[in-house]
């Protein structure tokens, strides 16, 4: 029987206490709550997180660095800037619904437990990687003359207020049809509201 590194099991704690937290909230959910759930003491837990909240940083990095390297792949890719955006959308869609604890996690827990978050998370430093690529595509739409320059702060809310609100008409179960349904009007809309005049 092969042994498990400890990669795989700081990879299982991840996976683990994103679900926990996305589903039971942040302060409900303890340390022994995960030790069980990964099948290992609570003294062993903390040889791979000191404490809840460096376990809470850490979860925002991974998923900042998830997204973030699935967009620097899109951005890589040769296609128009409004295929660049369907493909966004996508992805983001797919991955709420396949893992939808990591975007309840980023929804619930970091955005709704700021708290938590104020040392060692402070302004974007945790979401860098994500907020970087973003940026790399709105500064390369920009240049190639296919979106409208402005603040990217304004681009930015618009764009993650489209996905953020449609994830979460998603996970309320408000949605009359499959999240993977709206993917074209968003896109659509999103480039729309974007594109250069």
């Amino acid at each position: 029987m092969a042994r498990v590194t400890k990669q795989e099991r700081k990879d299982g704690i991840i996976s683990v206490a994103l679900k926990l937290f996305s589903e039971k909230g942040f302060y409900i959910t303890t340390i022994p709550d995960i030790a069980e759930k990964v099948g290992m003491s609570v003294g062993n837990f903390y040889n791979y997180f000191t404490s809840k909240d460096i376990l809470a940083k850490e979860l925002v990095v991974y998923i900042s660095e998830y997204i973030g390297a699935k967009i620097k792949k899109i951005n890589e890719s040769d296609i128009a800037t409004e295929k660049k955006i369907y493909e966004i959308v996508s992805m983001y869609f797919d991955m709420a619904d396949e893992k939808p604890e990591m975007i309840e996690y980023f929804l619930r827990v970091y955005l709704s437990n700021r708290e938590v978050f104020k040392e060692g998370c402070e302004g974007m430093i945790c979401v860098s990687a994500f907020v970087t690529e973003l940026m790399i595509f709105f500064d390369e739409g920009v240049e190639s003359g296919d979106l409208y320059d402005q603040d990217f702060f304004s681009a930015f809310g618009l764009f993650m207020g489209y996905l953020g609100g449609m994830v979460f008409l998603f996970g309320e179960k408000i949605l009359p049809d499959s999240l993977s349904s709206y993917k074209e009007s968003i896109a659509q809309n999103i480039y729309n509201a974007l594109k250069a005049r």
